[in-house]
């Protein structure tokens, strides 16, 4: 169509603005569940470029509308790195991680122009380190046959991520160091990196301390490669956080876990049942009780003995029924604050 080609013309000239505007354009003339699946790759693409990742995720559930998308993968594909991609600039890194996992393998190849293999390992890899708990780490991208195709592709990230599942982390942050400088210079993850490697550090932290009642701090600083001091100040912060339930020795340096007791926890939840349901007893044999004695009065009957009232004395100007209302018992009201009885009906 003559809109698609003025879409690339002005693409490749770097007019992306005018680009999305001959792309958007195309939507009138779609005939088939292609020509949708053609414009809106068309227009995810130059969306992606200009930042506009409203858009990027509008067309990608346009796109997945179509019949089209199930029977082709390479498609499926790169809709799925395009929401990826989308989520991470969100800050959505669990989502992300999902949706790269789920990149199939055809795709590898197809989408260089937004995409590459290694883009998906790095970006998937890093985000599941920094989102996903052990569970969900082995079974989406260690587990994942098709996630390892990519992670084979890029060897950094594969022994990353082995690494961190391996409880290696010495030898985890060494790599996360070396990827350092190629990632400040990606235009996607650049400014999540600081977010991401601060939550994958914290992850392992916790992952070190939480099979052990106390931890000697020296011998963690050395599996960290850190020095003491500061591996007080990350374990201080961690634990105001309540992600470690710790309290550190600083004078022995000793890190001792703060576990919950079980039988002391029990005890209190059954306390608090127990005097729960004693006071809701209580409150229905009250009430039981008033209906049984017929102690509780009945709106109807009471606003006709209240305006009774307020007519025979309503002329002293002094009197009780100048208001017209009956004064309520004391006890009623007093029932009325524990919501056994509505206080105007008392």
């Amino acid at each position: 169509m003559g809109h698609n080609d003025m879409g690339d013309f002005f693409y490749s000239r770097g007019d992306l603005q005018s680009a999305f505007k001959s792309y958007v354009r195309t939507r009138d003339y779609c005939t088939s569940g292609k020509h949708v699946i053609q414009m809106c790759l068309n227009v995810i693409k130059v969306s992606i470029e200009l930042g506009n990742y409203v858009h990027v995720n509008n067309y990608i559930s346009k796109a997945e509308q179509t019949a089209e998308v199930q029977k082709d993968p390479v498609v499926a594909g790169k809709l799925r790195a395009a929401g990826g991609l989308a989520a991470l600039q969100a800050k959505k890194y669990k989502l992300a991680a999902r949706k790269f996992a789920e990149v199939p393998s055809e795709m590898a190849t197809q989408y260089q122009d937004v995409l590459s293999a290694q883009d998906v390992a790095v970006y998937g890899g890093l985000c599941a380190l920094a989102s996903f708990d052990r569970s969900e780490l082995r079974s989406h991208v260690i587990n994942n046959v098709t996630f390892r195709d990519y992670m084979e592709v890029n060897p950094e990230v594969r022994e990353l991520v082995n690494d961190f599942y391996g409880s290696r982390y010495a030898s985890c942050l060494n790599h996360l160091t070396r990827l350092r400088p190629m990632l400040d210079l990606d235009p996607y993850i650049h400014a999540h990196l600081n977010t991401l490697y601060a939550s994958i550090r914290s992850k392992a932290l916790v992952q070190y301390t939480t099979p052990f009642t106390s931890v000697n701090l020296p011998t963690m600083a050395e599996a960290f490669k850190t020095d003491i001091s500061g591996l007080e100040k990350e374990l201080a912060e961690l634990i105001q956080s309540s992600q470690i339930q710790a309290r550190i020795d600083s004078h022995n340096k000793v890190l001792y876990a703060r576990h919950t007791d079980q039988r002391k926890a029990t005890f209190q939840t059954a306390l608090r049942t127990a005097e729960q349901y004693l006071g809701d007893t209580k409150a229905l044999l009250l009430r039981a009780n008033l209906l049984k004695h017929d102690f509780a009065q009945k709106q109807g009957e009471g606003q006709e003995q209240g305006h009774g009232r307020g007519g025979r004395r309503g002329g002293n100007g002094g009197g009780h029924g100048g208001g017209g209302h009956m004064a309520p018992h004391p006890y009623l009201g007093a029932l009325g604050g524990y919501g056994l009885i509505n206080p105007d009906l008392a």
